[in-house]
């Protein structure tokens, strides 16, 4: 979709624009339904704008929004707001109050307003609806190459590092902290991992995403990383952790000595399955 729309824009001399909401509308009607965020809003504006789009508009998504008429939203928003010579859109797209809005509609709005409107039609990966949801379930279940067929790339949670207890310095597995903006993550456990924000391309290493239940009995998700070779301080440096193999779920184990033993043997799998020498980076 972003491939077209982009395109479509350099031939009309247009700048490719994304519409956005904030929160997702669920999250306002049915906070206790709503689904896991894939992306933070931030990280949603690294992806776009490194696929070409040059503005992303964010509308704020509230019960006043939502009461807009369909034709009152393609007015204020498509018309005024953006001045948009084309719209491009999935094709379950719905809108206005009630989600009374259809394609159908889009496409009489712009004979009215002087846009052209378009669909693109479903895709597929592994035989079936490439979806958000699908990426969700994928997540959910570990499935880490089906989310990366989903999506077109590796999932990856960016943030900045912050400050931890040092439990990972002590027990010789340092980590970077990595901060959450999800209201919870879509995938949980132990993994293999990339980061990219430090001086090379990408850097391997072992990550950790979940509550640490060995260490703390209520804690929050947590993102730790350990990066193999690297042990300098990188505090405030803005990171993108790349999930590439599920290693395992997260686990309680009895006592430090064989959380260590479990930790030596995911660093050992992660190592083998990024091709890192036991010994190097």
């Amino acid at each position: 979709m972003l491939a077209r729309l982009t395109a479509r824009a350099a031939s009309v001399g247009a700048l490719p624009t994304v519409l956005t909401f904030e929160p997702h509308p669920r999250e306002i009607f049915t906070p206790q339904d709503a689904p896991t965020r894939l992306t933070s809003l931030r990280e949603k504006m690294e992806i776009l704008k490194g696929l070409g789009v040059a503005h992303v508009h964010v509308c704020r998504f509230t019960r006043g929004f939502a009461a807009l008429s369909a034709e009152d939203f393609v007015r204020r928003i498509l018309v005024e707001g953006l001045r948009a010579r084309y719209v491009l859109v999935g094709d379950d797209f719905r809108f206005g109050a009630k989600r009374a809005g259809d394609f159908a509609l889009l496409q009489t709005q712009g004979e009215t307003h002087g846009y052209v409107a378009e669909t693109l039609h479903t895709v597929e990966a592994a035989g079936q609806r490439a979806s958000s949801t699908a990426v969700r379930e994928a997540l959910a279940m570990g499935d880490m190459a089906l989310a990366a067929q989903f999506l077109g790339r590796p999932y990856s949670i960016s943030g900045r590092v912050v400050g931890g207890d040092q439990l990972g310095r002590k027990i010789g597995y340092p980590t970077a902290n990595i901060q959450l903006k999800h209201n919870r993550p879509p995938l949980g456990g132990i993994f293999a991992v990339r980061v990219q924000g430090l001086e090379q391309p990408d850097w391997p290493g072992v990550a950790s995403l979940g509550t640490r239940p060995t260490v703390h009995a209520n804690g929050r998700p947590t993102l730790e990383v350990h990066l193999f070779g690297f042990n300098r301080s990188i505090y405030r440096t803005h990171l993108r952790v790349e999930f590439l193999h599920k290693l395992r779920d997260e686990a309680k184990f009895p006592d430090m000595t064989s959380l260590i033993a479990q930790i030596d043997r995911d660093a050992q799998q992660a190592r083998e399955l990024l091709n890192v020498p036991a010994n190097g980076q």
